[in-house]
């Protein structure tokens, strides 16, 4: 296969402009599920590509073979010195850790994110759905918005920041920061700052929002997230700073870009296939379903990479210690030998063994969460939207990372509540 077409896997500015790479997917599962990359003339680090179910789900079920330390994203192929004083460079994150301790950082927010625990929000996010379509019914019910700008964004927003302590007057901040992360190489939410230097800076901001937040949880502990977090303990020792302010970090906008890009999706592919959205019409009760099946079509954490522990094989394929693979969780939820149909958007889809939570021991600890978040504002659409249509084009993020809709221009009739 083509070195120029195989660039595509993970270029950002393929990825923006056409989304992700469905048909060079569906090559591969067939021809090459475990494919050598190699860009000599990129900077990027040569790897694996993975891109069946059964190859993704098999990694990820060994995590002494395959490890997370040492990064989950690919790095460059000469690595940079190490600044010592970055807040990046020093922070360590859950979803980068392998067992033991992995399992013990996660436990200290994982009861949190349990079904439930998560009870105690219904009311927030119940809220929050409502007054977000209640702001777009506005005074005639009538009008035209970006849904992915808007409401895509503004619900996991609002309930996460809650989780976390960070005030109201401050989301703008972390929607700024988040976008400048997970979309760097978007001129118009990351503003294409991707240097060392605009990193360093990116990771003293992050601190500079969450260290007040953590001080005061520990000053005055609630039975928020926040103050999990803030008193959070491994070993029966408080959690390190740079583990706690990591964790801070994923939690955030893991939680959010992940949420805020599957929404937009899923409200295209509910305009496009007006069948399936009347089924949630005709019974909120099958907006799980609903979300079950935006989670597959969307994928919004598109990758995620592995280390080889030791010389193994994938697939067929000879593996080398310290090798990277590439996981494709976009790819794998499309997998023709798992889902019939994959390229239907099918909310009856029975069983949907989508990954787009991850799998294995790294499965996503806040998939409850999302998944109820998510319902929330399906049902409410569905309970009070009369019509909407897509009136422009949709525009995507220039990211490979985490993939999105970044536009999404609608006309929409709603009820008033």
């Amino acid at each position: 296969m083509a070195r120029d077409e195989l660039f595509d896997l993970i270029d950002p500015v393929y990825y923006g402009e056409n989304g992700p790479p469905h048909e060079l997917w569906t090559r591969l599962r067939k021809e090459a599920p475990v494919q050598w990359c190699d860009f000599p003339d990129e900077i990027v680090e040569p790897f694996w590509a993975v891109t069946r179910h059964a190859d993704i789900c098999a990694i990820s079920r060994q995590p002494d073979k395959f490890l997370s330390e040492p990064g989950i994203t690919l790095m460059p192929r000469e690595q940079p010195e190490v600044d010592p004083a970055a807040a990046f460079s020093n922070m360590r994150v859950v979803i980068t850790m392998d067992p033991p301790e992995h399992r013990k950082v996660r436990r200290v927010a994982s009861p949190w994110f349990t079904p439930r625990a998560l009870a105690r929000i219904d009311g927030a996010v119940e809220e929050s759905a409502r007054r977000l379509v209640d702001e777009l019914a506005g005074e005639t019910g009538e009008g035209e918005t970006d849904l992915a700008m808007g409401m895509a964004v503004s619900h996991p927003l609002r309930i996460l920041a809650t989780a976390l302590g960070v005030p109201r007057e401050q989301e703008a901040k972390i929607l700024e920061l988040s976008n400048r992360l997970f979309a760097a190489d978007d001129p118009e939410l990351g503003g294409g700052r991707t240097t060392p230097e605009d990193f360093r800076q990116l990771g003293t901001e992050f601190l500079e929002l969450f260290l007040p937040i953590i001080q005061d949880r520990r000053d005055n502990p609630t039975d928020d997230l926040a103050s999990i977090l803030a008193n959070g303990q491994v070993d029966g020792q408080p959690m390190g700073p740079m583990e706690t302010l990591g964790y801070y970090l994923i939690v955030f906008n893991a939680g959010h870009d992940t949420t805020k890009n599957a929404l937009a999706g899923g409200f295209r592919a509910l305009i496009e296939h007006p069948e399936q959205f009347g089924k949630v019409q005709a019974d909120l009760g099958r907006a799980a379903d609903a979300v079950e099946e935006i989670v597959r079509w969307t994928s919004s954490v598109n990758t995620m990479k592995r280390t080889a522990a030791c010389d193994t094989e994938v697939g067929g394929q000879k593996i080398r210690k310290g090798e990277p693979l590439l996981m494709f969780y976009g790819s794998a939820n499309r997998d023709e030998d798992v889902f019939d149909r994959p390229f239907e958007f099918d909310i009856d889809r029975r069983p949907n063994r989508h990954i787009g939570f991850g799998y294995g021991e790294h499965f996503c600890m806040g998939a409850h969460l999302a998944r109820r978040s998510q319902r929330a504002i399906v049902e409410e659409l569905a309970r009070r939207v009369e019509h909407w249509e897509i009136i422009g084009e949709p525009e995507w993020i220039r990211a490979s990372f985490v993939v999105g809709l970044k536009h999404l221009p609608v006309r929409y009739r709603i009820k008033k509540s």
